[in-house]
């Protein structure tokens, strides 16, 4: 993500650290107020940049489009170096009423007009001028899903910006002065959290490398451990086995094919040809053969990028101009062809010219040897490889096959922007009164998402000592009807029935039972410096991972926020004439933004498409890996039923059956696939499960999968084996024993 900053070595995450629920969790939440307080009272750091995003209706005459904006502070366009068109990175952010576009946001409202020093209306209300032009985002940084910069001072002249010490709603971004030692700074900025509070956070405070955060960004008691890198590294390494049985191939051909060579081999060495010479021109064959996969394989990459972008959902690229590229390319191409003809350039330069030229060359035990334990390798790797496949595709469906907690059919939310907060009850029941929902109610959050985690949630009984999370969700009524989840004591929250239910509060099952509440309802929870009373309990049900157990909960009522708006769309209207309706409503009572809204359900299946990612190349791996193993498989047996093929003819003549042939050129490498099979499942055990240990919520490692592969594996490898095998014992015998 920093590759191309020149400050990339002095940039820094700031991470907050606190003991939750007995474990020290790691987070890059901060609170407003923290950025600027370092940058005032710490000389070490250079610059600061929070970011808080969120999205806004910009309008130029006609053109209006909603976008995501960044509030940032100016410090952002001097510690990154993204590319800024038009105006003056040192000062485009000083004005509250000042925002910077994106190349294509620039475009879409001002055409092919230079934008710089001209007006939007943002949100219908507010004239921001337009002090800059950036160039799009590449696709490898983390800013690359925000197309309008604004400043942090213009939240604090909204009322958006919070001075509480205890409230994560931002990301912030240190630059160090160059001379400045890390740890230095990390010991002087860890207590400044708890300084603010006196004390009541009990949180430590601790600068991160951004040019780790991507691919190192898992914590585990307070230490990184790894992330996305992990995942880097497994498919370098399926890349290299990949690769090996390739090289594996190529050594197996080589010195199956030794005696055709041999002679040649005889006369260069009569001729006065050194071996050293001779192992230079085996692996000099193998360079030329390497060089050549290697350009097709460029070709072959080329050509399948696009596709592979869109199943990772990833924008990779090969930069051809890049000198880099093509030097790391020339070593691995190198690389390769040395691995793969060293073994047959040595072998192949052993053989003694006077007993080849003499006709007394057999092939050595030890070669075909060889032969059968580079067999097992690869077919090691293929059983694994499909294990790994089948486990990781077993583990998505059963996340998927587990409880929602809510009804995620015909369920729709959209933002409360514009007009819809003010207008909220007119368009619920104008809906209402269509016939277009059978229920409406406002969110914090969506019910796919968790926005509020805290930690600062007291009840009586409570061990003061105690420091146990809770996510935190909000809504004001109708939340039971509308997102179907179940009651199971008590009732839902309902202010236009009872008017204390502004403070009224329902718990969810792992909250009860983490507050040990024997009758919940009629409790006093103290959170966010208010009084709640339980007024009901709630079934689990899933906000975040399918793949976590579910958290203690508590969704308070409309004293909370709100930014959502949940529609449970009628069932017996065709949902494309209930959108219509819906978005005909929203037209009438907030007319200046677009209607934008989600399916519920189309987002909770997002929730697993990082492991069907995953799947997906373990399942194309796992094939590749199969295709190129059968191939070598196929070619030695071609070539053992050549070199056999008088002894397959005298045995036909002598009496033998199609079967008996079948079975002399088949056994020999089914047994090696067993082989093979009784290799790889202990391994391909070990590493499913670990990978499963990233799961709270996990499937088992059944022992009939490994049958199942077994049995997969020995079908593939008989039905590669067997199509040589039935063409040599088919063949005429009188033919094969005239042959010289």
């Amino acid at each position: 993500m920093t590759g191309f900053h020149a400050k990339e070595k002095n940039l820094y995450v700031v991470y907050n650290r606190a003991t939750i629920d007995g474990s020290l969790r790691c987070s890059d939440w901060t609170p407003m107020v923290l950025g600027e307080t370092l940058k005032d009272d710490y000389p070490e750091i250079a610059g600061i940049a929070r970011t808080w995003s969120t999205s806004m209706l910009y309008a130029n005459g006609e053109a209006k489009f909603e976008v995501l904006t960044c509030f940032t502070d100016p410090d952002f366009l001097t510690m990154f170096d993204f590319p800024l068109l038009h105006g003056n990175r040192e000062t485009a952010l000083n004005d509250p009423y000042s925002v910077i576009l994106t190349e294509k946001v620039a475009i879409r409202l001002f055409g092919n007009e230079d934008p710089l020093g001209k007006t939007l209306l943002a949100n219908n209300q507010h004239a921001m001028t337009v002090a800059g032009v950036m160039k799009d985002f590449p696709g490898n940084t983390l800013f690359r899903h925000f197309e309008v910069f604004a400043s942090v001072s213009f939240m604090k002249t909204q009322g958006w910006y919070s001075e509480y010490w205890l409230s994560n709603r931002l990301q912030t971004y240190v630059e160090l002065h160059p001379q400045v030692r890390l740890d230095s700074v990390n010991e002087s900025i860890r207590d400044i959290i708890n300084t603010h509070t006196n004390h009541e956070a009990q949180v430590e405070v601790f600068l991160y490398p951004l040019n780790k955060q991507h691919l190192y960004s898992k914590f585990e008691n307070g230490i990184p451990t790894g992330g996305l890198i992990e995942t880097l590294r497994l498919f370098g390494v399926i890349a290299g086995l990949i690769l090996l049985i390739a090289c594996i191939n190529f050594m197996n051909m080589s010195t199956a094919l030794s005696q055709k060579r041999a002679k040649e081999t005889g006369v260069r060495k009569v001729l006065g040809g050194k071996r050293l010479s001779l192992i230079k021109m085996f692996i000099g064959e193998s360079m030329v053969v390497a060089f050549i996969a290697g350009a097709t394989g460029l070709v072959i990459a080329l050509m399948v990028l696009p596709p592979f972008n869109t199943l990772m959902g990833q924008q990779l690229v090969l930069d051809l101009k890049n000198g880099w590229f093509w030097l790391s390319g020339l070593v691995f191409v190198l690389f390769t062809g040395l691995l793969a003809g060293s073994y047959p350039a040595f072998y192949l330069s052993s053989f003694r010219p006077v007993k080849v030229l003499k006709g007394l060359f057999s092939k050595k035990q030890g070669a075909a040897s060889s032969r059968k334990v580079l067999v097992v390798v690869q077919f090691t790797v293929a059983c694994a490889l499909i294990v790994s496949t089948m486990v990781i595709h077993r583990q998505i469906r059963y996340a998927q096959d587990r409880e929602s907690g809510y009804s995620k059919d015909q369920l729709i939310y959209t933002r409360l922007v514009g007009e819809v907060a003010q207008n909220f009850e007119l368009i619920k029941q104008d809906m209402l009164d269509s016939g277009t929902a059978l229920s409406v109610t406002k969110t914090f959050s969506p019910m796919t998402q968790s926005w509020g985690l805290t930690w600062d949630v007291g009840w009586q009984g409570k061990d003061p000592d105690a420091r146990l999370a809770f996510v935190l969700y909000f809504t004001d009524a109708d939340w039971t009807n509308t997102v179907g989840t179940t009651l199971i004591e008590g009732r839902d929250i309902d202010v236009y029935t009872y008017a204390t239910d502004s403070l009224a509060m329902l718990l969810n099952e792992s909250a009860v039972k983490t507050m040990n509440f024997e009758n919940p309802t009629g409790e006093i929870i103290k959170t966010q410096g208010r009084d709640w009373h339980v007024v009901g309990v709630v079934k689990d049900f899933i906000l975040t991972s399918p793949y976590e157990p579910v958290a203690p909960m508590l969704i308070g009522g409309p004293s909370g926020w709100f930014n959502f708006m949940h529609i449970k769309l009628n069932g017996a209207n065709r949902m494309a004439d209930n959108l219509a309706k819906v978005e005909q409503t929203f037209k009438q009572f907030n007319p200046a933004y677009p209607f934008e809204y989600q399916f519920v359900d189309e987002e909770y299946a997002r929730k697993f498409q990082d492991e069907q990612k995953l799947g997906s190349l373990a399942t194309w791996f796992a094939g590749l890996t199969i295709f190129i193993s059968c191939m070598g498989l196929f070619a030695l047996v071609a070539y053992m039923a050549e070199t056999r093929r008088k002894e397959i003819g005298i045995r036909k003549v002598l009496g033998a059956s199609v079967s008996d042939v079948i079975v002399l050129l088949s056994k020999e490498f089914l047994i090696l696939v067993v082989i093979s099979i009784a290799v790889a499942s202990p391994i391909a055990w070990w590493a499913m499960e670990k990978w499963l240990t990233n799961f709270a919520y996990r499937t088992n490692i059944p022992w009939w999968l490994f049958v199942v592969v077994g049995c997969m594996s020995l079908g593939i490898a008989l039905l590669t084996v067997g199509f040589q095998a039935i063409k040599a014992a088919t063949a005429n015998p009188v033919k094969s024993i005239k042959v010289e």
